[in-house]
């Protein structure tokens, strides 16, 4: 069973469309049993950091999120749910997040003829080899829609990178954390495939 968490942000609906697709199990919940009794959790998210955060502590899933991440069960970030994992964010100035992952979040910058938000679709690199890329070839294209970007502190978590503006840490491997700043769920076949890896794991 996959459980994604629920905690009112954007685009959760998406992923739990995708996760059936694949003909996966999934529920969708803010249950801290069943989220700490799944096979493998998902924390996807549109919004901003700090309203994120505060949501989450309301919840008591704060805890609930560090317990899972301990215990080895396969996690995976999208999207906002993969900057909520560093320590903190220019979007939410004095507002920690998990801290699960050591680095921070910050504005893409203004650059000629790229708008912020950044929403379309960009190419991949592979700085380091990623569970969730086997059998996507670099340079395949996934959606990305957000106005901030991660700059991780430890370059060997880094999996996959892209372009807009500056360097965009796209993607994180960590031990059994896994995260993506695009869209997988919309991310078409090279999404679809990013996601069953993660279901296999």
């Amino acid at each position: 069973m996959t459980a994604i968490i629920d905690y009112d942000a954007g685009n959760i609906k998406s992923v739990e469309k995708a996760v059936r697709y694949l003909g996966k199990e999934a529920v969708v919940t803010a249950d801290p049993a069943e989220l700490l009794a799944a096979d493998r959790v998902i924390l996807p998210g549109v919004g901003a950091f700090g309203d994120a955060m505060k949501r989450l502590h309301a919840l008591g899933l704060v805890e609930v999120i560090q317990r899972i991440a301990e215990s080895g069960t396969p996690f995976l970030g999208i999207c906002l749910g993969l900057q909520l994992l560093f320590e903190k964010s220019e979007e939410s100035r004095g507002v920690p997040g998990l801290g699960l992952l050591k680095g921070e979040i910050l504005r893409l910058p203004d650059a000629p003829g790229l708008k912020v938000p950044h929403i379309g679709w960009n190419s991949l690199k592979y700085p380091n080899p990623g569970r969730l890329f086997r059998g996507v070839p670099e340079d395949s294209y996934v959606y990305f829609v957000h106005s901030y970007y991660l700059k991780a502190q430890e370059q060997d978590i880094v999996t996959a990178t892209t372009e807009y503006g500056t360097l965009v840490h796209a993607s994180v491997e960590s031990g059994n954390i896994f995260a993506c700043q695009f869209h997988p769920e919309k991310s078409s076949e090279a999404g679809l495939t990013i996601l069953e890896n993660f279901l296999s794991i």
